[in-house]
């Protein structure tokens, strides 16, 4: 009998009642779950009132409009688990004025987030909007529903397709558009095309159209680094926060990501590549703008001249989008993103109905043409000045202290950082540009974070020193730099309680201001993990099989060799060959130099050969089949040495995916 560790080989995709307001105090129990927001934190709040036109109700009139019905309770659970995944009432706390605890400008946003139900945009187009954290829209053609982006998770989609049917014709769906590559827009299709089965059916010869490199980019998206990316992601979409004024509120985007439902991949049937491409679906004309390397690697946009209506998929959406995302991400190219949104005004310059992935739409070309120029320069502006600013000498951290919009701009909602802000979008530029190194030789190698910790708490003049300078700061609301001295002492002494609160509390006043619900995320969860150790949000693919099952083995492997060991196959050398009985297919791996290697053959002089079934292989990886079943099933079988095999997956080192973050891995 033999034992092995399996790597988990995780997709980031991009998750709890409301309490009552809390009057402001200057002076925090520093002990509590979280602390109300302190005189300080209300006046940068009340600021924001003063400084935006929150008089101006056109977004809200937008929301509202053409609305057909809500649903009385939108709970949705997952069919697995059985447990909640979507409960858009969550949110019923959202009334009335900000509180002090919320950055105003996010709790408009999240107002207008919680419109939600069955909307008429148009002739022949509605959308599903609250029942993920995208739209689903369905337009209707001559003989069924074309629809596009079919949320996040069979269960979400389903749900909001069996409502959209209980108010609109039920004819067959004819054809699905996914506009791009983030899960969001695709991982619900398996709910849809389920439940149009039991209403209006599926055409025959259904067409699934998607952008150029969707497949391997839906499917091999954060395959690499995606344990680190799931870590994150639950600091960016706050999924241990209760939903509350005090907790999470929004994401900008959105509600929330429907974390533990099913998630689907359908291969498309037709591949969009080109802009100008033009297609009929189902008696309608469609004009495409072909979008790769903006939002996402692989995306489009797409135009309705017959009935003068314009889909802007994610490349545009009512707040300031990512150009780096907190999650982690490749940095993406912020003037190709603004050349796009210039293009579009000029291939759709006749639209009179916009209507995009996330949010509500606009009506008028006048109002559509004025919101993608401001979101044209929006994007422009942060890469034109933060690569002036570089280009003078400005590090990172400058640039993004100086770079702020022009009234022009800033006064506009669609434009303000919801999601992504101005602040970490001009760093990205200098990333995209110049990368980590910001060519300060003291930069170059520093001491790592918790020996240069350790320093600048002796320098300082000790734990009792670095806590009362600390105190001072947060007295007077300069909390960034309370902040900065608390991390300080939580890197020196992770076990310092006194100093995790206090840092707890700071985050507390930080996230409270933010006006970006991912920044609000990032510092809420923080003070959670400070003040109740890390959070057991791991990496579970369990509910992704059908997206797993889509993944090219290169890509699986590729993964498996950032899994080795190198310290424990330094003069290893093994060989593996991987045969996956049921797709005709075969990898042989080979350890050398203490780096893992992998091609798309077999190897007589390998070690041993594991002769599996692709179907087991992912149950493997997904941690759905154990040992035993391993050992009983005929599925697999093991020809060669098993103890190799046994040594050989004894060197690969998987992670967790539950490392700290609030603290340093080296000394957890």
């Amino acid at each position: 009998m033999f034992r092995f560790k399996l790597i988990f080989i995780v997709l980031t995709f991009s998750l709890l009642t409301a309490c009552g307001r809390e009057d402001a105090s200057s002076k925090p129990d520093y002990t509590q779950g979280n602390t109300p927001a302190t005189d300080a934190t209300a006046k940068t709040n009340a600021a924001v009132v003063k400084a935006l036109p929150f008089d101006d109700t056109r977004d809200f009139d937008n929301a509202r409009r053409g609305l057909i019905a809500s649903p009385e309770k939108l709970i949705v659970k997952s069919e697995r688990s059985g447990q909640v995944i979507w409960d858009q009432h969550r949110y019923a706390f959202e009334q009335g004025e900000a509180p002090n605890s919320v950055n105003p400008s996010l709790w408009r946003q999240a107002q207008l987030n919680a419109i939600h139900g069955l909307f008429k945009v148009s002739d022949r187009i509605y959308q599903l909007r609250g029942f993920d954290l995208s739209n689903m829209s369905l337009i209707e053609g001559d003989t069924g529903w074309i629809v596009i982006d079919p949320l996040t998770t069979k269960e979400t989609a389903a749900t909001a397709w069996a409502f959209a049917m209980q108010h609109l014709d039920n004819k067959p769906i004819v054809a699905v558009l996914f506009t791009h590559s983030h899960v969001d827009h695709f991982g619900g299709i398996a709910g849809l095309l389920e439940a149009a089965e039991s209403t209006g059916g599926i055409a025959n010869n259904m067409r699934i159209i998607a952008p150029g490199g969707f497949t391997d980019e839906a499917t091999s998206e954060n395959v690499m680094a995606g344990v680190a990316m799931q870590r994150r992601a639950s600091f960016q979409y706050g999924r241990p926060l209760e939903r509350s004024d005090r907790g999470h509120v929004d994401m900008g985007l959105g509600k929330e990501v429907p974390f533990g439902g099913s998630i689907g991949f359908a291969e498309p049937t037709e591949i969009v590549d080109k802009t100008g491409t033009e297609l009929d679906i189902d008696g309608l004309r469609f004009v495409f703008q072909y979008t790769p390397e903006s939002e996402a690697p692989a995306e489009f946009t797409f135009y309705l001249p017959d009935l003068k209506a314009f889909c802007g998929a994610e490349v545009v959406a009512h707040n300031l989008h990512n150009v780096y995302t907190l999650r982690g991400a490749k940095v993406r190219d912020a003037l190709r993103w603004s050349d796009y949104i210039h293009e579009m005004t000029r291939l759709f310059s006749d639209a009179e109905v916009y209507f995009a992935s996330h949010h509500w739409p606009i009506w008028g070309n006048d109002n559509i043409i004025k919101f993608l120029k401001g979101l044209r320069d929006t994007y422009k502006y942060i890469h034109d000045q933060a690569l002036r600013l570089a280009n003078r000498g400005y590090r990172p951290q400058e640039i993004a202290e100086r770079l702020e919009l022009p009234p022009s701009l800033a006064q506009t909602f669609a434009n303000r950082g919801y999601y992504g802000t101005v602040r970490h979008n001009a760093k990205a530029v200098y990333q995209f540009y110049f990368g980590w190194y910001d060519g300060n030789p003291a930069n170059l190698n520093p001491l790592p974070r918790v020996d240069a910790a350790e320093k600048y708490i002796d320098a300082m003049g000790g734990t009792n020193a670095v806590l009362e300078k600390a105190e001072a700061a947060f007295d007077d609301g300069e909390y960034r730099w309370a902040a900065e001295l608390l991390n300080h002492l939580v890197y020196a002494q992770p076990g310092n309680k006194e100093a995790r609160m206090q840092l707890a509390a700071v985050y507390d006043q930080l996230g409270y201001q933010s006006e970006s619900g991912p920044w609000r995320d990032v510092y809420l969860t923080g003070a959670y993990e400070l003040r109740h150790g890390k959070s057991e949000f791991g990496a579970d693919m369990t509910g992704a099989i059908d997206l797993l099952r889509a993944i090219p083995l290169h890509k699986f492997f590729a993964a498996m060799a950032s899994n080795l060991k190198a310290e424990d196959a330094i003069g290893e050398e093994l060989a593996v060959n991987f045969v996956f009985t049921d797709k005709g297919q075969a990898y042989h791996l080979w350890i050398e130099n203490a780096v893992l290697h992998s091609e798309p053959h077999t190897d007589q002089q390998a070690d041993v050969t594991l002769n599996v079934t692709h179907e087991l292989f992912l149950k493997m990886v997904t941690g759905e089949a154990g040992v035993k079943d391993l050992l009983l099933s005929d599925e697999l079988n093991v020809d060669g040495s098993r103890l190799k095999l046994i040594k050989f997956f004894g060197l690969l080192d998987p992670a967790d995916g539950k490392f700290p973050i609030v603290t340093s891995a080296a000394q957890d």
